[in-house]
Formats: structure tokens, C-alpha cells, sequence
């Protein structure tokens, strides 16, 4: 062990630096809620996780060979910072702009969020590889930034309902229930085309609703709550 390669170029591979970029979206993201560019920060959550959906594909392609778990590894820190710290910060700096609101709630709401992301994240690289499913345990992290985001951009963001969902979706990411993996290739695709107009930005509003960061929102909230039907 003691004549380990330690030189980071052996460690690291083109689909760790699609992490990393997941990683930086995230963390410029958490900057952008402390400007108070909740627009910018938004979209950077949905940038995030399209990095984060192709880093996995990357390795596959490239025949990752990851003995050591260092890809395992740089995705789960990735994805804390982006999916954990982004939305904690931003609903937390967009908030309690807000007047109303007992500050100490929204504190303790954006905590919450990062605790739960960590359990989340720590559990999944503990048990992967040991359980036969294909299935998540407790609804993948990315959803909590992603219903964050789409909620913000269309135009009907509530501060009150945002701090509930944020719990609920924290509660559900440590939850034992069991949410199959999203293959529907057709809601994916429109998805992709939907994150597209959003981050270009092409404007489709309509009574000020921004249409496709609506429809955005549905699909994931009808995931997270077909797979507690089904349960």
C-alpha cells in the first residue's frame, strides 16, 4: 500500500471532470442566491444536474475502471455540494427575504436540507452493490433542486409552500421507500428540451407563467408522488 500511485492524474477521468463541473454549477449557484440572483442560481441547479446525469454515462463509455471508488467518491461530494448546499443556501437567501417569516425556521429548514443530503448520499454509497434492485432508496437527491428550481422559475413561487416541500422532499430523500429509476425516454427527452428553454432562456409565458419550468415541476412531483402510490 505504501507504493500506491498517489499522483492525482491516476485517480481521475474525463467523467469525474463532468463532476467537478456538476460540482462548480452548484457551488456558482450558492453565489448567485447570496447576490440574490435567484434566476441565475435556478438555472445553475438545472445545469448541475445535467452534469450530474451524464457523468455516469461518460464512465460507462469510457470503460471506467474505478477499483478504488474514487469516482463513487467525487460524485457523492459533488452532488452535496449542488443538490445539498445550492438549494439550502438558496432557499435560505431567498426567503428570508422575505417579511413574515420567523428567520429561525428558514435556518433550520436549509439545515435540514444539507443533514438530510449527507444521510441520503452516505447510505447510498454504503449499500450500492449490496442490494439486488435497481431501485433508489429515498427519492434521488437531485429532485430536491430540481423541484427548488422549477418551482422558482415558474412564477409561482411561494415562500410558504417551498419551506414545506423542502422538508417533505428532505424527509422522503432518508425515507426507506423505494423509487424506481425514471426510463420513460419520451418524458426525458421533453424534459431535456424543456431545461434547454429554460437555461438558453427562451421565454414561453403565458398569465406569467413561465410554461415549460410548470411542466418541469409537474413531471417531478408526479414522480415523487406515483412512487409513494405505488408503495
Amino acid at each position: 500500500m505504501s507504493d500506491m500511485n498517489t499522483d492525482m492524474k491516476s485517480f481521475i477521468a474525463l467523467s469525474d471532470i463532468i463532476s467537478l463541473l456538476n460540482m462548480s454549477s452548484g457551488f456558482l449557484s450558492a453565489i448567485s442566491s447570496i447576490n440574490h440572483n435567484f434566476e441565475l442560481a435556478a438555472i445553475l441547479m438545472l445545469i448541475a444536474i445535467i452534469f450530474d446525469s451524464s457523468d455516469g454515462w461518460v464512465a460507462r463509455k469510457i470503460n471506467r475502471q474505478d477499483d478504488l471508488g474514487f469516482g463513487k467518491n467525487i460524485d457523492s461530494l459533488s452532488d452535496i455540494v449542488s443538490f445539498g448546499v445550492a438549494p439550502a443556501i438558496f432557499i435560505y437567501s431567498c426567503i428570508n427575504t422575505t417579511p413574515g417569516i420567523f428567520q429561525a425556521i428558514v435556518i433550520l429548514t436549509s439545515l435540514f436540507i444539507v443533514i438530510c443530503g449527507v444521510l441520503r448520499l452516505t447510505r447510498y454509497n454504503v449499500i450500492a452493490g449490496k442490494l439486488d434492485t435497481t431501485d433508489f432508496i429515498g427519492f434521488p437527491i437531485p429532485g430536491i433542486s430540481f423541484v427548488i428550481a422549477t418551482f422558482y422559475l415558474s412564477g409561482l413561487f411561494n415562500p410558504y409552500i417551498a419551506l414545506i416541500l423542502s422538508i417533505i422532499i428532505s424527509l422522503l430523500m432518508i425515507s426507506n421507500i423505494r423509487y424506481q429509476k425514471f426510463d420513460n425516454i419520451p418524458i426525458i427527452a421533453i424534459s431535456a428540451v424543456l431545461i434547454l428553454i429554460l437555461i438558453l432562456p427562451i421565454n414561453i409565458i403565458i398569465f406569467n407563467i413561465n410554461i415549460p419550468a410548470l411542466i418541469l415541476l409537474l413531471f417531478c412531483l408526479y414522480y415523487l408522488i406515483i412512487n409513494l402510490i405505488k408503495r
